[in-house]
């Protein structure tokens, strides 16, 4: 961006490009492209930390049918579910690469142009629990339609956790440990939490570092080292909330900053060290724990508005939802190297 451009403006265009996107990709038919594998050259090597090699692409999205990739479950055997924000969608990649439409979520009563934020009904998180069920979230603008829902084996997907019509559930995460499920809010900037087995939710953290400043607030999150972290995508930090004895949560503290626009993220293994997605740069960036942060990823390799990432042992995959630059979502899968 120019430097002297104010930074508010900067804003401003790059949230009304990702909402006029969702709105025009909601109204597009849903197709699927055949994946073409492809390879991208490798990361370099960092002196300190975590690199990356043998970048490829395993998988190809069709973008003008809504399939942004938003949020990535990892599966046994290499599979990996993905939540397809403006097509509606839930969909297997497998290994290989083949794709497979596991839910298309109907768009609600009036095309759902009252969800909050964006005024187009999406797709976004995924998880799956130790027992195999996926889950996903749908944000919608109605009551009856947002919040979490599972994939069936037979019949349609079903509701499980409502969630109010004003909220946009954006990370599902599941706390097995406390038999529960966590959601951020980007729209409220809250984190809200869930009986496993159902029914009503309640807000488990409303801290101001998770607030929004203009567009989205909190957005990705893991749970970690007796803390639940979140991402603030507005202000471009990364936020730990201490989760209290009796699974409460405590004062949050700011753990980085800087990283305006990222969205989803993971820890390496090492640590607290961070992969971090920043969909507003297509980069994925490292960061330490102390905060510091280096790009690995970058345009040059394909990131394209990179949306989430996902580290399973020395396997990292990456998805790339091409909403706010290019025209090519995917889904990269990288070989981790810890130093």
């Amino acid at each position: 961006m120019p430097l002297d451009r104010p930074a508010g403006v900067r804003r401003r265009a790059t949230t009304l490009g990702l909402v006029g996107l969702l709105a025009a990709l909601a109204t597009a038919p849903a197709a699927l492209a055949a994946p073409v594998p492809a390879t991208v050259p490798a990361a370099p090597g960092t002196a300190a930390g975590t690199r990356l090699d043998d970048v490829r692409v395993l998988a190809h999205f069709d973008r003008a049918a809504g399939q942004v990739a938003e949020s990535i479950a990892p599966e046994p055997g290499g599979s990996v579910v993905i939540g397809m924000i403006s097509a509606r969608q839930v969909v297997r990649v497998a290994r290989n690469g083949a794709l497979q439409v596991l839910a298309t979520m109907p768009p609600p009563p009036g095309g759902g142009t009252t969800t909050p934020v964006v005024g187009a009904p999406d797709v976004t998180g995924v998880a799956r629990s130790a027992s195999g069920a996926v889950y996903f979230l749908y944000s919608s603008g109605r009551g009856g339609l947002t919040g979490i829902w599972r994939l069936r084996r037979s019949g349609g997907p079903r509701l499980v956790v409502p969630l109010p019509a004003d909220t946009f559930p954006n990370a599902l995460v599941i706390d097995g440990g406390r038999h529960r499920f966590l959601v951020t809010d980007s729209a409220g900037g809250r984190i809200w939490q869930a009986s496993l087995s159902g029914g009503k939710a309640s807000v488990w953290s409303a801290d101001p570092a998770l607030a929004p400043a203009g567009f989205f607030g909190a957005n990705g999150m893991k749970i970690h080292d007796g803390a639940v972290w979140a991402t603030n995508s507005d202000r471009g930090t990364i936020v730990r909330v201490p989760v209290t004895e009796d699974g409460g949560s405590g004062r949050a503290e700011v753990r980085a900053t800087g990283l305006e626009g990222i969205d989803d993220f993971d820890f390496t293994g090492r640590g607290t060290e961070i992969l971090a997605a920043i969909n507003q740069g297509s980069e994925l960036v490292r960061v330490g724990a102390d905060g510091g942060h280096e790009t690995l990823l970058d345009a040059d390799d394909g990131m394209q508005g990179t949306t989430a990432v996902i580290v399973r042992g020395s396997r990292v995959y990456v998805t790339n939802g091409a909403n706010l630059a290019g025209d090519d979502p995917t889904l990269m899968l990288a070989r981790l190297q810890r130093r």
